[in-house]
């Protein structure tokens, strides 16, 4: 029987506990390699304010974007993001879904007519969301640190979230980042009103 050293039974796990964001952001690399072979014809499935056809793309969505560099301007923040939240809690698919869920549906009761949106920047708003409002309500210590390092991170490296959710930028989706932020405020605080401590990843 072979022994397998501390160090890469660590790494091993460290890597496992990270994956599912490396698997969301991979899902989101083929489809838009996809898209440039098939004409950018998967763009046409975003949300679609206010229409029938425009309810699959809540959950379509995120995973399309227009270009690779929209993608690789989302990656490393969700990368970030996502890591933080599965290092620190049990519950990175549960906010996942929500934001992209009640995000996306604000998305399409508020959104511009005649518009298509997609990306997954509303994603990226959610989880800084609720990583920071998740210290903010929970006041354990390795919330609250990680609530600090995630307001210093927006400031430093993405200060311009806080314009995103404004409607001052043609073309981009303020509500998309709005909605996102808010679903991702109130998982922070359903979690942090559940019954006892709120358990942290284990």
């Amino acid at each position: 029987m072979s022994r397998i050293p501390a160090d890469r039974r660590s790494a091993f796990g460290c890597f496992r506990m990270l994956a599912p964001i490396g698997v969301l952001v991979g899902v989101m690399w083929a489809l838009e390699l996809l898209d440039s072979f098939v004409g950018n014809r998967l763009d046409g499935f975003g949300i679609i304010p206010r229409t029938g056809d425009g309810l699959f793309g809540i959950v379509a969505a995120p995973f399309l974007h227009l270009g690779f560099g929209h993608l690789l301007a989302n990656t490393g923040a969700l990368l970030v993001l996502g890591g933080l939240i599965l290092l620190t809690t049990s519950y990175f698919w549960m906010v996942t879904l929500a934001v992209a869920l009640f995000g996306g549906m604000g998305v399409w009761l508020t959104g511009d007519p005649f518009t298509v949106v997609i990306g997954a920047s509303g994603l990226v708003y959610g989880y800084a969301a609720y990583l920071v409002f998740l210290g903010v309500f929970h006041r354990r210590l390795r919330h609250v640190l990680v609530a600090v390092f995630v307001a210093v991170l927006v400031v430093l490296l993405y200060d311009g979230l806080v314009i995103g959710m404004l409607p001052v930028q043609p073309g981009v989706s303020w509500q998309a980042h709005l909605f996102g932020a808010l679903a991702g405020v109130a998982v922070a605080r359903w979690h942090a009103n559940l019954p006892g401590s709120l358990p942290g990843r284990r």
